[in-house]
């Protein structure tokens, strides 16, 4: 049986939702499978420090063509407490005053994350990832991350050449196309909607966003993402941010996890948007 540590008190108001995913850290299922949360490159990702064992050790593996794998159960690699946590050192986000002006006035309990909705692009909720490429007998046509958290929800990236429609549906994982440059792996993704959140803070976006990610698998256990976020009609300028994400251990399997069925928590929340 999965331990949550999603417990909440109705006596304990003002608890906000970035309190009640934050909790859940470093799980341990029956078989003593401890898993190991998050670490960043860029001081915390806003994601907990594991007490798990390290990631696995060795060099960066690769498909029989020479194309690096990225295949594979993950943890971390894009913000849960804070966007501004990937940030290069002394850069601030560049928000506009209308998206500053709507990040202040948001409400904890309307974080679409807390409400078991997507978490967009780079959010990644503090659960377990997967990894898919096929075929996995040369470079990948598609690719695939799959999320054990929230809605057991998927991103599909395009890696045939294909390009992005003209005027694509806007949806919570936006279009997403890919293609190598060395061995790191690139995505343009367009075609957002407006509705998800950066991060616990708030951080808004419109449909305007156009994200880049550059994915690189440093080694076996590692694999490093750097974002490129791009909206002009939430903030003054593109801006970058990283993170990390670790390998769990071979064995490591993602878990069935239905938010609709566990949530109970947010309809109680109060207080403004915020790292707990």
């Amino acid at each position: 049986m999965r331990t949550r540590l999603v417990g909440f008190s109705v006596i304990t108001v003002t608890l906000s939702v970035m309190t009640l995913s934050a909790q859940r850290g470093p799980e341990t299922t029956t078989g003593g499978n401890n898993r190991a949360a998050s670490t960043s490159p860029a001081g915390g990702s806003g994601l907990q420090t594991g007490r798990g064992p390290a990631p696995p050790q060795g060099p960066t593996p690769r498909l029989p063509d020479g194309t690096v794998d990225l295949s594979g159960v993950w943890n971390g690699g894009g913000p849960v407490g804070d966007l501004a946590q990937g940030l290069p050192k002394g850069e601030t986000i560049p928000l506009t005053a209308e998206a500053k002006k709507l990040m202040e006035s948001r409400q904890s309990g309307d974080d679409p994350e807390a409400n078991c909705l997507p978490t967009g692009v780079p959010r990644i909720a503090p659960y377990p990832w997967r990894i898919v490429q096929t075929p996995s007998y040369k470079k990948a046509t598609h690719l695939y991350f799959l999320f054990e958290g929230n809605i057991h929800s998927y991103r599909q990236i395009f890696m045939d050449g294909r390009k992005h429609p003209a005027d694509p549906d806007p949806t919570w994982y936006g279009h997403s196309i890919g293609w190598y440059e060395g061995d790191t792996l690139v995505i343009d993704t367009v075609g957002f909607n407006d509705k998800f959140w950066f991060d616990f803070r708030g951080h808004p976006h419109t449909d305007k966003l156009h994200t880049i990610e550059r994915w690189t698998r440093t080694d076996l256990g590692t694999l490093v993402s750097e974002i490129t976020i791009d909206d002009a009609g939430a903030y003054t300028k593109p801006f970058k941010v990283s993170f990390t994400a670790r390998l769990a251990r071979p064995t490591e399997e993602l878990m069935e996890y239905i938010c609709q069925e566990n949530e109970q928590d947010a309809k109680h929340t109060k207080g403004p948007a915020g790292v707990p």
